[in-house]
């Protein structure tokens, strides 16, 4: 890749400049293997994969150089084909961070189609995914103290006769001896039927695909669900020119080079962790810091960061807002921070003070983002060499097209929407997907021809940068991971007192939102909110979806045509939660929230007095929150 030929973007003009030669005249290649053989053929000595199995310091990682990464891929393709798996079928994975899962993803692609499984859902959707994506093969952890992947394949593999294999690998094989050979012997031998992927693919060969496969750009690559980690997921097909130009859109935009060593801490299974740190890297020849199986969630990761920051010299790293508030938590004095260029936050609003808060004390910069997996990753993003606007998602990337529309009540398009005025945001371009493997949830998702309707409430200002303003869809973004309402909502309707439930996200500093659920009674029913969180929590699979709040109300609010209207309960949960927050500093403190053209709503803090010392403690105390706020004195 010629990267003197793509200028660091400041501006949308540069952005423009750059799509005066059209993508595929960059010498884009056809597939993600193909990005994969050039980068080793181009970097064959240099280290393409580091991994730490614990995330100290102090430990002896597992490195591969871009030749030794692709001759594993190519084995693992080879492998797959050998168990059937064909073009158009699919290879499903289950789990955390390794080499191994870029072994997968890759070697999956070219043979066929992987299926990237969030671990978090339940053994039901595990199973829904599997046989919805068509898989022969299915890859994952053999079993292992402390992990439960093992249990839940364990107890699905009579419901999945349409598998070839399973596919184990052995986290033991990460360990010195004598550890390895102790586990293994006080484990015995894997279940029978259950292949072992390191011996597997030991037996294929290195240098060449077997299927003799001519892998094409319109090929499918790659599934990825949407819709969280409860409700009915979505696939959501990815094709090989839609990775391939992903990737080379997000070296254009974070201007990554060879030079860079990016830190990958979050999950394989979803876009951000495959693409922003991993395929994007691999395409400049970069390095890419596997930290931990278990990433971000890994604790000692987060507590030995900085240091680690320091050996490796990190130049990136992404994460979501509760990844950086708690790092706020972990001292960076004394540590050499000077490697690092950038940080990337998406997934969720960040608020403005915590950004402050975190340049000012580490001196990284952080570039607020913005994609969805229907975009198969990245469509916005803060210029790295020109004005960062805190708040904004930024400009759009390269090659991907971005407008707000103006729609109708009934969801159809009316017009584009005029500089600063709030609409929906839709996609276009060579990144965006081609509409849901499962037909039927397709329905209503392209406005104005083939633009993608994200669901997400917006604006443009006069530059091009672009400021989310809300939700048109109900989900609930806790910590960057979606929880789908229905399923939160579905839980309480079985409860016999209740006749209507609504769940809501409400507003927190560190997560971003928490599920909240909304009640309406029967009439004559009697039951407290307290019996109705314990029902939540004891009918709902998924723990991070178990809501925070029940809140038993008169009447759940309905638009004209009798569906329940989110956007009064989502202001009355801000409306609550900070009156909690306020009031201990004086009780006649009163919140109402109301829309806002440029921001979708705004907070009003009724204060009936405002001295210097409370004006500081409300926004000292509403400072971590990324929604806008105003004070009104007196009534």
């Amino acid at each position: 890749m010629n990267q003197t030929a793509i200028p660091a973007i400041a501006s949308l003009r540069d952005t423009e400049s750059i799509e005066r030669t059209p993508l595929q005249d960059r010498d884009m290649p056809a597939s993600t293997y193909e990005l994969l053989r050039r980068s080793a053929q181009r970097r064959a000595d240099a280290t393409a994969l580091t991994f730490l199995l614990q995330g100290n310091a102090e430990e002896v990682p597992y490195r591969l150089s871009y030749a030794e990464l692709f001759a594993k891929i190519t084995q693992t393709a080879n492998a797959f084909h050998r168990l059937g798996v064909r073009p158009g079928q699919a290879v499903s994975f289950l789990l955390p961070n390794l080499p191994h899962t870029h072994f997968t993803l890759w070697g999956g692609e070219a043979a066929g189609i992987v299926n990237a499984i969030n671990p978090l859902l339940d053994a039901e959707h595990i199973a829904e995914l599997i046989h919805a994506s068509d898989s022969k093969v299915l890859v994952t952890l053999a079993p292992f103290p402390g992990t439960d992947l093992w249990d839940k394949v364990a107890s699905l593999r009579g419901q999945l006769p349409e598998l070839n294999a399973v596919i184990t690998v052995d986290l033991a094989n990460y360990l010195p001896e004598p550890q390895r050979s102790a586990l293994k012997a006080q484990r015995g031998p894997l279940p029978e039927g259950v292949l072992d992927f390191d011996e597997l693919i030991a037996e294929c060969p290195a240098d060449h695909l077997e299927s003799g496969r001519e892998i094409l750009a319109d090929d499918i690559a790659s599934y990825f669900h949407t819709g969280g980690t409860t409700g009915t997921p979505k696939l959501a097909p990815h094709s090989h020119r839609n990775e391939v130009a992903m990737a080379m859109i997000l070296a254009y935009a974070i201007n990554f080079s060879e030079r860079d060593t990016t830190l990958c801490g979050l999950p394989l299974f979803h876009v951000n962790g495959v693409m922003v740190t991993g395929l994007a890297p691999f395409f400049v020849g970069a390095e890419v810091l596997l930290a931990t199986p278990q990433g971000y969630r890994n604790t000692g990761l987060i507590q030995n960061f900085w240091k680690l920051i320091e050996r490796y010299r990190v130049s990136f790293f992404s994460g979501v807002p509760t990844i950086y508030a708690g790092l706020l938590q972990v001292p960076s004095e004394g540590h050499d921070l000077s490697s690092l260029r950038y940080a990337l936050c998406g997934a969720a609003p960040m608020p403005v003070e915590l950004i402050r808060q975190f340049e000012a004390k580490t001196g990284v910069k952080i570039i607020e983002g913005y994609g969805l997996t229907e975009g198969t990753c990245g469509s916005c993003g803060n210029p790295p060499a020109g004005e960062r606007r805190p708040g904004s998602i930024g400009l759009r990337m390269p090659y991907c097209e971005v407008k707000i529309a103006v729609l109708d009540d009934d969801g159809r398009y009316r017009r584009d929407a005029a500089p600063n005025e709030i609409g929906n945001v839709c996609l276009r371009g060579i990144t965006v997907f081609q509409g849901y493997l499962q037909t039927s949830k397709n329905q209503g998702i392209w406005v104005d021809g083939d633009w993608f309707n994200t669901g997400d409430l917006g604006r443009m200002d006069a530059d091009g940068y672009i400021w989310l303003t809300g939700r048109s869809k109900d989900l609930i973004i806790r910590g960057g991971h979606n929880i789908d309402p229905q399923m939160i909502e579905e839980a309480l309707h079985r409860h016999p007192a209740v006749a209507m439930a609504a769940a809501v996200g409400k507003p927190d500093e560190k997560a971003g939102e928490l599920p909240v659920v909304y009640v309406q009674l029967k009439p004559g029913a009697q039951v407290s909110e307290a019996e109705l969180i314990a029902h939540a929590a004891a009918h709902v699979s998924e723990p991070p979806a178990v809501p925070k709040d029940v809140w038993i109300i008169d009447a759940i609010p309905l638009t004209a045509v009798g569906k329940t209207f989110k956007p009064a309960l989502r202001f009355d949960a801000i409306r609550r939660t900070f009156e909690a927050r306020l009031q201990p500093l004086d009780a006649a403190i009163r919140v109402e929230v109301v829309t806002d053209e440029r921001h979708g709503q705004v907070a009003k803090i009724h204060v009936p007095q405002l001295t210097d010392a409370l004006r500081a403690s409300i926004q000292q105390t509403l400072a971590g929150f990324a929604i806008k706020s105003e004070l009104v004195v007196g009534d």
